[in-house]
């Protein structure tokens, strides 16, 4: 009975790993083609002369904000998206730091996905493409359109 039952355990983590891998290769695929949108949107904002600013993230508390050195646009009107000037995606939210709001808190780009906000509130989840469009549509005033 223990050779069945570690033949099942054995069978089971091989199809975990299966399930992981392809997830991860979905993933993957998913990023890349939301990279081109990005890097059409970086495009199209630079030609259309749309200012960049120095992106600034929230800490989980959600009180206040923090530097990250850097430099962008904000997708959403709640700045808590954000691609730089090389087409790089951020979620802008940073882990809470001591100082961190006289300091650059450093902040990694993430892999893109084609739907933001997926699993959040109802109104939150927004195709890339779509929120890439209403973003080279905000009027650029003060550098962070719409608030």
């Amino acid at each position: 009975m223990s050779e069945d039952a570690d033949e099942r355990r054995a069978e089971r983590a091989a199809q975990a790993d299966y399930h992981v891998a392809a997830q991860r290769r979905r993933d993957e695929q998913e990023s890349a083609k939301a990279q081109v949108l990005l890097d059409r949107f970086v495009a199209q904002a630079t030609e259309a002369g749309i200012a960049t600013e120095e992106l600034t993230a929230r800490p989980w508390s959600g009180r206040g904000r923090y530097r990250t050195g850097v430099v962008g646009w904000y997708l959403r009107h709640d700045r808590s998206l954000g691609v730089d000037v090389d087409g790089r995606y951020y979620l802008l939210v940073a882990v809470p730091r001591w100082f961190g709001r006289w300091r650059t808190v450093p902040l990694e780009p993430t892999p893109p996905p084609l739907q933001t906000g997926r699993g959040g509130r109802d109104g939150e989840s927004v195709a890339l493409d779509a929120l890439l469009a209403l973003r080279l549509e905000w009027p650029d005033a003060g550098g962070g359109g719409i608030r």
